[in-house]
């Protein structure tokens, strides 16, 4: 048998021009690398990303049983090719994924320290009507959420950020049909919808969902609840497009190519790619296919690609994890 409430959403997938600037980046924004994984016969490497520290909300875990850490894939050659740019999700062609998302304990001293070290903004704080967040931008130019975790009035005039604190928080794609996308992720992949956003204005509704099982959903700011846990999937819903003919939205897997999938890590990979059979799922790659037989990657009702993985910690001896 295999439970759903022991899934962890573990990773997001990002293709990156040159890893040494990538890696640079996300390690400024705290976080280590914490696996590298390289494979010469087939020409890319994978470079996996966290918040490790003491402080971390799950830094002694091992890579499989986390949630919150951001998968680089460099393919070789991409650093050196002039013409080489990943789609950053967010413009067309292209348009699906949006953005990952990083919540600190201070938001204008974080903000400060990624403008100082001269990275730059899609969104800094002081613009728009929305002073409580900002987009920095990667070296790809994908976008990355900066969210607060205490109280924005409160932190303006405190110089120092502590990265120890930060969490990756959450990841955003863009979904056409609001109601059958929940529908998937909930009863399919097993999340619950721990809350919505609905901005009528603006002709958007945001859904966040997580595996139940860790704490810290409660916020002290009162505008960004959960700031201090890891692992939400934001759905956004443009009102209408449900209403579209066709496939709306890019998977970041065809041309333009960027974003490449989420990850799910399970109790039982064999059980739970058994139970997603019988959901009905589409498959991009079964246990059976090819010659990696260790990780299964689902579609998703917009195309976007549903890596699944066994959670090491539940095929360990007793005593051995």
């Amino acid at each position: 048998m295999t439970d759903p409430s022991k899934y962890k959403f573990n990773h997001s997938m990002l293709r990156v021009k040159d890893p040494k600037a990538s890696v640079k980046f996300y390690e400024h924004l705290g976080m280590s690398l914490i696996d590298k994984k390289e494979f010469p016969d087939n020409k890319f490497d994978l470079y996996f990303l966290a918040y490790a520290g003491s402080n971390s909300a799950s830094g002694k875990n091992h890579w499989s049983d986390r949630e919150g850490i951001i998968e680089l894939t460099h393919n070789y050659g991409t650093e050196n090719d002039p013409d080489f740019k990943p789609a950053n999700g967010n413009k067309e062609p292209g348009k699906g994924f949006g953005h990952v998302c990083v919540s600190v304990d201070n938001i204008q001293a974080a903000c400060k320290r990624l403008s100082d070290a001269g990275y730059k903004f899609q969104k800094r704080l002081e613009d728009g009507r929305m002073r409580h967040i900002a987009f920095a931008l990667d070296p790809d130019e994908y976008w990355v959420e900066i969210i607060a975790q205490n109280p924005v009035d409160k932190t303006e005039d405190v110089q120092e950020t502590d990265l120890g604190t930060y969490r990756m928080n959450h990841t955003m794609i863009r979904v056409k049909d609001k109601d059958v996308s929940i529908k998937f992720y909930e009863d399919t992949m097993g999340m619950q919808l721990m809350r919505t956003n609905e901005n009528k204005d603006a002709g958007f509704t945001l859904y966040f969902l997580a595996y139940g099982q860790h704490p810290g959903e409660a916020s002290s700011n009162g505008v960004n609840p959960g700031a201090f846990r890891e692992g939400f999937l934001e759905l956004t819903w443009n009102h209408g497009t449900e209403k579209e003919n066709g496939k709306v939205y890019h998977d970041g897997n065809s041309e333009p190519q960027g974003f490449g999938h989420i990850c799910v890590s399970v109790d039982d990979l064999d059980e739970a790619c058994k139970r997603f059979d019988e959901k009905g799922v589409s498959w991009k790659k079964k246990l059976t296919d090819g010659r990696m037989k260790n990780v299964a990657f689902i579609l998703d009702p917009d195309g976007y690609w549903i890596e699944v993985i066994q959670n090491e910690k539940y095929k360990q001896p007793p005593g051995k994890y």
